[in-house]
């Protein structure tokens, strides 16, 4: 009898060997054809699994975000059960910090989807401020629970915080890739801010 396809698992095959070249090599030269050599399959796969690149690299995309929230999740975890706001807080992002080889991978794919975004507009316009909202909303509730339980100061705005915070991460993570500073030093001074963060009401 012929082998049935997992045509959930074949997808995300495809998908993850996009991310690994934008891993290595970046998006901007990524064509069909490399992402089939990749995933080791033929090019007709690739297109009848995602019609067009673009619904390859949101695809993708999505891949990556479960990733992340992967990550997250361990992170928050390590901090102890039941999670709190603070924990959460913390937890996410140092989660997004590039301290370790996993934490580099996601930080130069994610790199990449943002320099091809500013080659390509209209892929940004259209679908590259999903994933940022969705974590400054995650931010910005655990922000107002913490204020809600006196552990950050109530006067303080939390979307602006939420987005602020979100925005020394990156940049933080940025400094790594381009070896100003390693993730050991990028860790302390994130956790510097959030601890003076957290404390502001002690």
């Amino acid at each position: 009898m012929p082998k049935r396809v997992d045509h959930d698992v074949r997808r995300r095959e495809i998908g993850e060997a996009l991310l690994r070249i934008a891993a290595s090599r970046g998006l901007q030269a990524a064509s069909m054809r490399e992402v089939a050599a990749e995933a080791g399959v033929s090019l007709r796969l690739v297109q009848y699994y995602f019609h067009s690149k673009t619904e390859l690299l949101l695809g993708a995309m999505a891949y990556l975000g479960e990733q992340l929230s992967a990550r997250v999740e361990r992170h928050i975890r390590a901090r102890g059960l039941p999670p709190t706001p603070q924990s959460t807080v913390y937890g996410t992002l140092l989660a997004i910090l590039p301290t370790d080889d996993e934490g580099r991978r996601l930080t130069r794919t994610y790199a990449a989807y943002y320099t091809l975004v500013l080659a390509e507009p209209a892929l940004g316009a259209e679908h590259g401020g999903t994933y940022p909202d969705a974590l400054e909303r995650f931010l910005t509730r655990h922000l107002q629970s913490a204020q809600e339980q006196g552990e950050v100061d109530r006067d303080l705005d939390a979307p602006t915080i939420a987005a602020g915070l979100l925005a020394l991460t990156n940049g933080l993570g940025s400094s790594v890739l381009g070896g100003q500073r390693d993730g050991q030093a990028a860790e302390a001074i994130l956790t510097y801010h959030l601890d003076r963060l957290f404390t502001a009401q002690r």
